[in-house]
């Protein structure tokens, strides 16, 4: 237990805030070290994202090979994406919190 009395306007004595200086630092090397690690994971690439919302609404993708954004087409918060599978190519429509709306094209 910390023999340490606690004054009584609830502030750090000099020790607890020497203890609180000596961590900052510690905390901050820790978070450098760690940051390489996390962007060394790659995001999943947007075909495969796409795919995924695909066959959950049914549609068959097997292997998705690439997803293009067509910006010209999009709007705000209506993202559409061409997916090319190996055995299909789909226009996707995403809207958030909605299902996708998907037209077949090949």
């Amino acid at each position: 237990m910390n023999s340490e009395p606690r004054p009584a306007n609830g502030l750090c004595t000099g020790t607890a805030r020497g203890r609180l200086r000596a961590a900052v630092p510690m905390a901050a090397t820790l978070a450098c070290l760690c940051a390489p690690a996390s962007l060394a994971q790659q995001p999943e690439a947007p075909a495969a994202i796409v795919a995924a919302q695909l066959r959950s609404q049914g549609y068959a993708c097997a292997d998705p090979v690439s997803a293009t954004r067509d910006v010209q087409a999009s709007r705000p918060n209506e993202t559409v994406w061409v997916l090319n599978c190996r055995n299909a190519t789909y226009r996707v429509l995403l809207v958030p919190d909605m299902a996708a709306q998907v037209t077949q094209l090949k």
